[in-house]
């Protein structure tokens, strides 16, 4: 017997007499509140929408405006657009599938609007449609958009863009041309973000909008050749991606930059930034490293970009320090291996403890094929983060005497100098002078502020490099979990790891 030809359960019939007459108890029901939305989509489309498929397609909180943006422009083709809301509670919770099946009988009713930021500027913001149905017509064929919000109070963590028209291939043309535009148009593109729930910070539901730094080369202190390796590596090959990729060269890298707390690391990812105008870039540091394989999505999707992920050996730990490494570790290594190779991303890491890192990370091309030192500064690199920050306030043998005795001191603490030397001249009721500078320097040196020196990053030890060969450094790894230590030598500016 054909399946067709059996009799139907008693269950199934009286469903289905359920269904009829609850549409036509909603359908006779007097609306109050205007048009029914039935009646509206059913004259929109030609037929009755219930019968029509819904295409949804899920869109992530922090590209809501970016959707936003995509389905105003495809409309704004059609003069006939128009756009209409749903009445009462419903409308929070309610999906395009949903309003078909059951709610036909609602009334038409507002459009319900989000303020959400554009940009890290008080004013980068727009009005975005959260709860709202798109009438208009895409080549030609009638089409209904949903937009849904995010509502956590209901859930939903995240919004959608739901197409219903006649042709279920219209809807599925509708819904890729809307991801181009929302990579074409996106907000993120050209913009430096950060992942994490700040309240007080321009943020969108999970990210936040940062301000591109302001830092020239001239403020950025390092040894000789440093920062134009780092530079060449990071923004010299986007410069050059097209000559590089006619050669079959790969535009994926990887730089790490290594060295004690306070000499200059995040300083020299401030200038990265700020010399790459319309790049966009995401910073993930703390609990945000979490979010890597975000970062990286958007990444791909907004290119030229840059990921920074400050202080990664709080989740590259050595694998071999035992049970329990951090799982974040493996997301950080399929972040850095899921790129496509001519993906122009380049991702920038940190670390005070370079010696706890995984060796993988660093060794394998393609993961960091750059690792820099950012070194304690030297006597001219004192005398000159003195002159920067204090050069327009102090003498010039004030500032080398300065130099001299700060022997071992990071520009962190450099800075924290000439603010407190400001400081003791304010409190005295005098402009700032030499005697201030020596003043502030005696203070900070002095046994009672050892906790201090070492907030600021000094202390004996930092960084735990030995001497090994001429122009390589040798990194301990101390053993962890009962395992025996090692060491990872660096040949600095040759991008070389070589386990010891």
């Amino acid at each position: 017997m054909n399946p067709s030809d059996r009799p139907r359960p008693a269950s199934d019939e009286l469903m289905r007499d359920f269904h009829a007459v609850l549409r036509r108890v909603l359908d006779d029901v007097p609306q109050a509140g205007g048009p029914r939305i039935v009646d509206v989509l059913s004259e929109h489309l030609g037929t009755e929408p219930h019968l029509l498929a819904v295409v949804n397609l899920p869109v992530p909180a922090h590209r809501l405006v970016d959707a936003d943006i995509a389905m105003a422009e495809l409309s704004s083709v059609d003069q006939e657009a128009r756009i209409i809301g749903i009445a009462g509670d419903a409308r929070h919770h309610m999906t395009l599938g949903d309003l078909v099946q059951h709610g036909m009988g609602l009334p038409v009713g507002q459009v319900d609007y989000d303020r959400m930021p554009t940009g890290p500027g008080r004013d980068d913001q727009r009005q975005v449609v959260t709860s709202g149905i798109r009438l208009f017509h895409f080549e030609g064929d009638p089409v209904a958009v949903r937009h849904l919000g995010m509502n956590p109070q209901f859930g939903r963590e995240a919004g959608a863009i739901e197409v219903i028209s006649h042709d279920r291939a219209v809807s599925d043309a509708l819904i890729a041309r809307a991801l181009e535009l929302m990579d074409l148009r996106s907000v993120i593109r050209g913009q430096v973000v950060t992942f994490g729930t700040d309240p007080y910070g321009r943020g969108m539901a999970g990210i936040t909008f940062v301000a591109r730094p302001a830092v020239d080369a001239e403020s950025v202190v390092l040894p000789d050749g440093v920062l134009d390796r780092v530079a060449n590596h990071v923004i010299g090959m986007g410069e050059h991606r097209e000559r590089l990729q006619a050669h079959g060269q790969h535009l994926k890298r990887g730089v790490l930059l290594y060295g004690p707390p306070g000499t200059g690391k995040t300083h020299t990812v401030r200038y990265l930034l700020s010399a790459t105008p319309g790049t966009t870039a995401v910073l993930l540091s703390g609990g945000s490293l979490r979010f890597i394989h975000d970062a990286a999505k958007v990444a791909r999707a907004h290119q030229p970009a840059i990921v920074v992920l400050e202080d990664c050996d709080l989740v590259a730990e050595d694998r071999s320090f035992g049970p329990g490494a951090s799982p974040l570790l493996f997301e950080v290594l399929d972040a850095l291996d899921g790129l496509d190779a001519d993906a122009d991303v380049a991702f920038v890491l940190t670390t005070n403890r370079v010696e706890d890192l995984e060796v993988a990370l660093a060794q394998r091309p393609g993961r960091v094929d750059l690792a820099a030192e950012i070194p304690l500064p030297d006597a001219d690199g004192r005398r000159a983060l003195l002159h920067l920050y204090g050069g327009h306030l102090f003498g010039a043998e004030a500032i080398s005497a300065a130099a001299a005795r700060a022997e071992g001191t990071t520009a962190s603490f450099t800075k924290e100098l000439v603010r407190r030397a400001v400081l003791a001249a304010a409190i005295a009721d005098e402009p700032p002078a030499d005697d201030h500078l020596g003043v502030a320097l005696d203070e900070l040196l002095s046994d009672a502020h050892s906790l201090t020196r070492s907030l600021l990053g000094v202390g004996p030890g930092e960084g735990g490099l030995e001497a090994a060969s001429p122009g390589v450094q040798q990194l301990h790894r101390p053993g962890r979990g009962g395992r025996g230590g090692g060491f990872v030598a660096y040949a600095p500016g040759s991008g070389q790891v070589h386990p010891g």
